[in-house]
């Protein structure tokens, strides 16, 4: 089963919004105006938990609808598992978005879909007009269009994808709360996941790898590299429209702030950066050294809903331990170390 009472924003963070709905032209202030509303009237839905079927078997299931620019979910089927692609950019491309990222959780940690039990993986594109997001509902992906001049339609990254719906592997484990350093934590394991699901696809090693997420939804009026940047924290972007990245890489800049439940896209630079060290430090692939840690502390009953940092970096320290040996551990523990966060025991 999959929860869903941890109400999300979907890969644009409220901050970026923020500022575009009060420094971008007109036009595109429309846009996001119109975003932040149907952002709004999401968080207000309650959505039925979505449970596999008892006899779903252990296979890639997709489907694609198309909203058709509505906010109406799902919209009209137009494709389906094992058929030919369609005459629709985005709907090939979120086919096969979601299909890498079932595949990296398959391959990699023998997981049957996002919940573990062959949840059919759905998705609907053309949502709204103009809008400027992508989200997993709890049920499904539904992908936003882009306004054009900031950002380009939300299938052109599977980071992008491989993020949203690990939200719905986290739901499905940890369930970690979405607020202050527990919602930190969610956001940066979904983006932990997804640049290792691009990696995975890529065939990238930590080092070949750019570390970037969203590198392919910024138009090139943006002076910008990304959405966020796990090597380096707080320069993924600085535009006069966009704003500056607000990211900090270590606990001496953790940000404190009501605003978007504790600040859980801002924080996650530090455990993001965390990773992005550990990896960098083993060497390799980093679905083959650190993600195994980080996969299993998702699943470890020792890391609580409500985990700060350093429970959480505790519980990864532990799994490295127990499960790779002394070296990786070490590894671990400097990366932490590096960030400023202290394991908590566990």
């Amino acid at each position: 089963m999959v929860s869903t009472r941890h109400r999300r924003s979907g890969i644009v963070p409220p901050h970026i919004l923020e500022r575009l709905a009060q420094h971008a032209p007109d036009d595109i202030k429309q846009c996001v105006l119109e975003t932040q509303r149907a952002n709004e009237a999401l968080q207000r839905m309650r959505l039925t938990a979505v449970t596999a079927l008892p006899e779903a078997a252990d296979e890639l299931r997709r489907t694609i609808y198309d909203a058709g620019h509505t906010q109406d979910l799902p919209g009209r089927m137009v494709r389906r598992e094992d058929e030919a692609a369609a005459d629709d950019r985005e709907v090939n491309e979120a086919y096969d978005d979601l299909g890498r990222t079932w595949r990296f959780y398959k391959e990699v940690f023998d997981r049957n879909s996002i919940d573990n039990h062959g949840l059919a993986l759905d998705g609907s594109v053309h949502y709204g007009r103009h809008y400027d997001n992508a989200f997993w509902n709890g049920r499904e992906m539904v992908f936003g269009d882009g306004d054009g001049r900031i950002f380009r339609p939300f299938t052109r990254s599977l980071d992008v994808v491989a993020h949203e719906l690990t939200h719905g592997v986290t739901e499905a484990t940890a369930g970690l709360a979405y607020q202050d350093q527990s919602g930190a934590l969610n956001e940066s394991v979904s983006d932990v996941f997804g640049v290792m699901t691009a990696q995975y696809a890529a065939g990238q090693t930590a080092a070949e790898a750019d570390w970037l997420i969203g590198a392919e939804l910024l138009t090139d009026q943006v002076h910008g590299a990304a959405l966020r940047s796990l090597a380096r924290p707080g320069t993924a972007y600085d535009d006069p429209t966009l704003g500056r990245d607000p990211q900090p890489a270590t606990m001496a800049h953790y940000v404190e702030t009501r605003q978007d439940n504790g600040g859980v896209h801002i924080n996650s630079g530090i455990p993001n950066h965390a990773f992005y060290r550990a990896a960098m430090a083993a060497g390799g692939y980093s679905w083959e050294t650190v993600g195994p840690v980080w996969y299993a502390t998702l699943n470890d009953h020792r890391l609580t809903e409500n985990a700060d940092f350093a429970q959480f970096a505790g519980v990864t320290l532990a799994n490295a331990r127990e499960h790779a040996g002394r070296e990786l551990a070490d590894i671990v523990s400097q990366a932490w170390s590096d960030v400023g966060v202290t394991p908590a025991e566990v």
